[in-house]
């Protein structure tokens, strides 16, 4: 048993339609994990035996392709990560690694269903909750479709919507991507993703800044994708 699994149980949306009973049930059967920067939450291939969520940091999900890498999502706070692959009974299909310094609440596959096993009213809410997920992802697949410039501003829509702040027709993104990172979120080659960034910075269409990005009008940028 992990005694500090509990708290982070708070993280997690999808244990928010749990009462307190019901995640005493979960706390003995979880442990929270630490990754550095980089370092792999599981890798695309392994069995899935964990069901994990993140508690601390972003987590980027990776399919190895044969020319480049394309990575299918990024995770933030209190989300899911390989969890259709484990409810499937399949093998992870992309590897899962540290954006930043993270923590991940991992339940084991045995003992979770094990404790949620007499509890059906439970094991619906959260079934309902992680299918939820995997739409979102379906839909991420199909953003990788159109012009570079269409799947770029797709993906920035897309991560303003998540973790970003609207400030009056603008936003902005808290998050760092290098060129590298977007490329391989759209499926394009770092080259494009370059010329892309950089036309958008000198337009005043998305400013790029250390902290992670400037959107000055929100609309302009949603016009592009021709949506």
């Amino acid at each position: 048993m992990s005694a500090s699994a509990l708290p982070h149980f708070d993280a997690v949306p999808l244990f928010q339609c749990l009462n307190a009973d019901e995640r005493k049930l979960l706390a003995p059967v979880s442990r929270v994990v630490v990754y550095e920067k980089g370092e792999e939450i599981f890798r695309e291939g392994n069995p899935a035996t964990d069901l994990c969520f993140v508690v601390i940091g972003r987590v980027k999900v990776v399919k190895a392709a044969p020319e480049r890498d394309v990575i299918l999502g990024l995770f933030g706070v209190g989300e899911p990560i390989g969890a259709v692959a484990l409810f499937e009974g399949k093998r992870f299909p992309a590897s899962a690694v540290a954006l930043e310094p993270s923590t991940i609440l991992r339940i084991p596959e045995r003992e979770f269903f094990a404790t949620i096993d007499g509890h059906p009213e439970m094991t619906r809410r959260l079934l309902q909750g992680l299918m939820l997920r995997q739409f979102e992802i379906s839909r991420r697949l199909a953003d990788l479709t159109g012009s570079v410039e269409k799947r770029i501003a797709r993906l920035l829509l897309m991560l303003a919507a998540r973790v970003g702040q609207r400030e009056g027709e603008g936003a902005t993104i808290p998050l760092v991507l290098s060129r590298q990172d977007i490329a391989d979120l759209t499926a394009t080659t770092v080259e494009s993703a370059i010329r892309v960034m950089s036309r958008w910075g000198k337009e005043n269409v998305v400013i790029t800044g250390p902290e992670g990005f400037s959107i000055p009008d929100f609309h302009a940028l949603q016009a592009l994708t021709g949506d």
